[in-house]
């Protein structure tokens, strides 16, 4: 096969069509999550992959040549790089998430009688450490909202603030966590090493926070959180008598990786530390019976009853279950099993979106965008930065999948960014950002649906019978106070017209943005 340096694309119309197929895609991903209101990432996969068969009939000459260049595209090492950390980080999110971390941090609000006024503030910060943990902000508005949202509905929050507290925490973890999939594809495309990019954007992600913590404060106080039909009830005792303090040692794993990423070790070694300790915590509150074993365990395998007679716990120092099943239900589960597999559709997705943003490299799109740029918009780095800004924002605002979005745009930030001698942690963060932000905010955004989901199955359930579909949240209602995702936003805005935190290459050694 040519190497990535032989091969050049000619396309009929132009360099600019050698975007078509992420010009497909971007089509295709609003259309689904946008119109139709489906957050489905395999879903994207097969918008992408017709994006790529058609892009080869509007190819001048061999098509051979377009064919290499996807494989050239898709054994690049910023793909490598993003799924290797992607499989570790799942499976210590899943690993932490079965330990009752959840649990714990449900129990810290309860138990310090925390009043409807002062729930959303606190909720944001809760969930701001549960997504930072655990690198999903999906996750965290999923849990968050199945399990503090009605506690807090109980207590007389207002319902919208409280979901938008939630979406906001959910953001806050995004955009810093270590093991988030958003910081590893900013990180990863920039050519700049994850641990320097978490702490490059602390002081940005801060900033934000404590504004959207005083704006909570000021909300829970000041609007009404009273709903016709809630019931009253003593909210500290229901939920004291199902979750328990232990998951929150769990906070010691999560310090682990931080501070192991921060401190520049490999984002694998971070993990794997982190993930170690979690298994171990998962053991010994197994062995308290504090948490399910067979639901935390690391390894799980749900044998046929014709091969098994009886339940078996194998190794269960090292986190590995037999259990029988009926006959055809027979499967492999656990942390590590589902903390992998839930990133496969995403994997996929980003291997094709590679080799997309390789066709544009091979067919001079870049190049061609570069040139428009520069010479009709980003004239200075101050409004390069800007462009950066609003760029990201306008994908992630209309392509729902957050990390999707994040990848498409990707190339663009890279090479505008390199143009001005602009940090990698710079470019990482300007990307990040918006990508954390916008897909919690508006009700087609993917983050949003998630929690909205999860809310869904609180209709009438069996912890919650008296929630009612008239409790529903509209998720139109909420994008004015997903506060973090908005100053956050805006916190970028005005650095780019600031230079708050500007860096330049030269700023920086090399060595420091080659650990990866």
């Amino acid at each position: 096969m040519p190497e990535e340096s032989d091969i050049e694309l000619s396309f009929r119309g132009g360099r600019l069509i050698s975007a078509f197929p992420i010009a497909f895609f971007i089509g295709w991903a609003i259309f689904q999550s946008g119109v139709l209101g489906i957050g489905d990432t395999t879903g994207l996969v097969a918008g992408m992959l017709i994006g790529l068969i058609a892009g080869l009939l509007f190819v001048r000459g061999d098509w051979k040549d377009y064919a290499d260049v996807v494989f050239v595209g898709m054994t690049r090492r910023v793909a490598a790089t993003a799924v290797v950390a992607w499989l570790w980080a799942g499976m210590f999110a899943e690993t932490i998430q079965v330990g009752g971390f959840v649990d714990g941090l449900v129990w810290a609000a309860t138990t310090l009688n925390v009043g409807p006024g002062l729930f959303p503030a606190v909720t944001f910060l809760l969930a701001a450490l549960l997504a930072t943990g655990i690198g999903t902000g999906y996750g965290t508005a999923i849990a968050f909202t199945s399990l503090v949202f009605p506690a807090g509905l109980l207590l007389g929050a207002n319902p919208v603030l409280l979901f938008g507290a939630i979406l906001s925490g959910a953001v806050f973890g995004d955009n810093l966590a270590p093991v988030s999939d958003t910081t590893i594809v900013s990180a990863v495309t920039q050519d700049a090493d994850i641990g320097g990019v978490v702490a490059s954007r602390v002081k940005y992600a801060v900033v934000a926070a404590v504004l959207a913590i005083a704006a909570y404060l000021v909300a829970g106080f000041g609007i009404p959180g009273v709903i016709s039909g809630m019931p009253h009830a003593n909210v500290t005792g229901q939920v004291d008598a199902t979750v328990s303090p232990w998951g929150l040692v769990h906070l010691l794993d999560i310090a682990i990786v931080i501070v192991l990423a921060v401190r520049g070790r490999h984002i694998i070694e971070a993990i794997s530390w982190g993930l170690i300790a979690a298994a171990v915590f998962n053991v010994v509150l197994g062995a308290m019976n504090v948490v399910d074993v067979s639901v935390a365990s690391m390894v799980l395998f749900q044998a046929p009853q014709n091969g098994l007679t009886t339940t078996v716990e194998t190794l269960p120092l090292l986190g590995a279950i037999v259990e029988t099943v009926p006959a055809g239900q027979a499967a492999v589960g656990g942390s590590i099993y589902s903390g992998a597999a839930g990133f496969f559709p995403l994997i996929v997705l980003t291997l094709l979106l590679v080799a997309g943003a390789e066709i544009m490299r091979a067919g001079g799109g870049f190049d061609a965008i570069q040139e428009l740029l520069i010479d009709r918009v980003a004239t200075t780095v101050r409004s390069a930065e800007t462009t950066m800004v609003l760029g990201t924002a306008v994908v992630n605002a209309t392509v729902t999948i957050n990390t999707a979005a994040e990848i498409a745009i990707a190339p663009y930030i890279a090479t505008l960014g390199k143009r001005f001698n602009i940090n990698g942690y710079r470019r990482a963060n300007i990307l990040d950002a918006n990508t954390s932000a916008l897909g919690y905010i508006f009700p087609w955004g993917g983050g949003l649906l998630a929690g909205f989901g999860a809310m869904q199955g609180l209709v009438n359930g069996s912890g919650t019978p008296w929630f009612t579909q008239a409790m529903l949240v509209n998720p139109a209602s909420v994008w004015p106070y997903v506060f973090h995702g908005w100053f956050l936003v805006a916190v970028f805005l005005m650095a780019a017209w600031t230079g708050y935190g500007r860096e330049y290459v030269s700023d920086r050694v090399s060595e420091e943005v080659s650990r990866v």
